[in-house]
């Protein structure tokens, strides 16, 4: 009886020894997780969209390639009646579209002159003239 107990134990305590090595060769390790401020800074910024009819220089100025004279001559040939008319009108290059077409917009322009440039323009059917803000 006691040869009995000693076998059934010593089969008891290796069956327990080979599963538990049985499950530390499958565990896989699970990636320690990123700080918040790390997850943050892979996150996609979003992209600010800029009404050319109505932003300021400032604004302008964060678009991909604008500078202080191609914000100057966005604000002088306003107003626009689509994105694509500040590119016909030479305000800036064609190339310059590709980049910045899906970042801007062209909105209804909050000036009162610049709203009568653009009634003017859509109802002869002609571009805009540039009004004095």
């Amino acid at each position: 009886m006691k040869l009995n107990f000693l076998f059934v134990s010593t089969f008891g305590a290796a069956m327990l020894l080979a599963s538990s090595a049985v499950l530390a060769a499958h565990h896989v390790p699970k990636a320690p997780a990123a700080p918040a401020s790390q997850a943050m800074q892979a996150a996609p910024k979003p992209v600010k969209i800029v009404d050319l009819n109505n932003a300021s220089r400032a604004e302008l100025k964060t678009l991909p390639g604008v500078g202080d004279a191609e914000a100057d001559r966005i604000v002088k040939g306003r107003p626009y009646l689509s994105k694509a008319n500040a590119f016909t009108n030479n305000v800036l290059p064609e190339s310059a579209y590709a980049v910045l077409k899906d970042r801007i917009v062209v909105g209804e322009p909050k000036s009162p002159r610049l709203k009568a440039a653009v009634r003017q323009a859509t109802s002869a059917g002609t571009k805009p003239v540039a009004a004095k803000p």
